[in-house]
């Protein structure tokens, strides 16, 4: 499924970012590097103001010129993910979203690398996937976060072959990960400009995932992709509906042939899709919503296709 997966990918992405690292700013650089001497019409927005201060003279920050793009994933699947009315689950979108980001990433040398978070009832682990024996694995990090396996960045399509492996057979558990922590787990340790992608259903409260997003924007470029199930926005008439909450199992049962209750429901759903789509805005992130019941890898083409020409056009995001 995997292999049929990245050939579709593969067939209708390549190409659309070729030479293009959106992730890193243009100009000779975005590194810091060595301090010279201030000259007229340098920039003054690199005046390196402590070797200033120290030897009295103005000094200009040197950037050093790095064409090689690391992008970062933090992927959920929690048990809300593991749900699906249409033609896919929401967790084969994360899957799919994870593919294609990684076929557009992983040229030139670029790196990728993920964090992903289930229900909290496993301990953490590093992962030692059979694709990264070549190097020692670091020791088991952020014992805090049970719920969370990171899988360091590594070059290569080998390598980025091996972590989709290893996300698809991530085991979904109960209960609902801290999307707030594990977008924290992206800006830690600090890491070079890059590109920082989140998938998610973003379901949590809003208050516990925005600002670890919005800090996480100060540095990178941020992608939030937004996967919905159509269920989540609006309930069928069917009569009485008994609904089960994936992450606590609790049961409740709809009347869903009540018009009140079913536009009540609506209204309610388009509210926090809104509030969504204002925190993510307000946040510097690109935005970018796959369902279940619409052909996601058109809707990415379009996505990454309008990007470029955003940028071409100097009005990236």
């Amino acid at each position: 499924m995997l292999s049929r997966l990245q050939l579709l990918v593969t067939r209708k992405l390549d190409g659309l970012l070729q030479g293009d690292y959106a992730g890193l700013l243009p100009g000779p650089g975005s590194e810091a590097g060595e301090s010279r001497e201030y000259r007229p019409g340098d920039d003054v927005r690199r005046m390196d103001w402590q070797v200033t201060a120290r030897t009295t003279k103005p000094h200009v920050r040197r950037t050093i010129a790095d064409r090689e793009l690391e992008t970062w994933m933090a992927l959920d699947l929690s048990a809300s993910l593991d749900f699906g009315t249409a033609r896919y689950l929401k967790s084969d979108l994360v899957l799919a979203a994870a593919t294609a980001m990684a076929h557009l990433t992983v040229r030139g040398g670029n790196r990728i690398g993920a964090v992903v978070g289930t229900g909290p009832d496993r301990p953490v682990r590093e992962h030692r996937g059979a694709f990264w024996k070549r190097r020692k694995a670091p020791a088991a990090t952020a014992p805090e976060h049970p719920s969370v396996v990171r899988m360091p960045a590594r070059p290569g399509r080998k390598e980025a072959q091996g972590l989709l492996r290893a996300v698809a057979r991530t085991e979904i558990r109960p209960g609902r990960a801290d999307l707030g922590e594990l977008i924290d787990l992206l800006n830690r340790p600090p890491r070079r400009r890059g590109v920082a992608v989140v998938v998610s259903d973003f379901l949590a409260p809003v208050d516990v995932w925005s600002r670890p997003i919005r800090k996480l924007g100060v540095r990178h470029d941020v992608l939030a992709i937004e996967v919905v199930d159509p269920r989540e926005l609006e309930l069928p008439d069917v009569g009485v509906l008994t609904l089960a909450d994936p992450e606590t199992g609790a049961l409740h049962e709809v009347q869903t042939s009540d018009p009140k209750l079913r536009e009540g429901y609506a209204e309610a759903a388009g509210r926090q899709r809104g509030e969504i789509a204002r925190a993510l805005r307000a946040a510097g992130a690109a935005h970018l919503r796959l369902r279940t019941d619409s052909d996601w890898l058109l809707d990415m083409v379009r996505f990454v296709a309008a990007q470029r020409h955003a940028r071409t056009r100097g009005t990236t995001r």
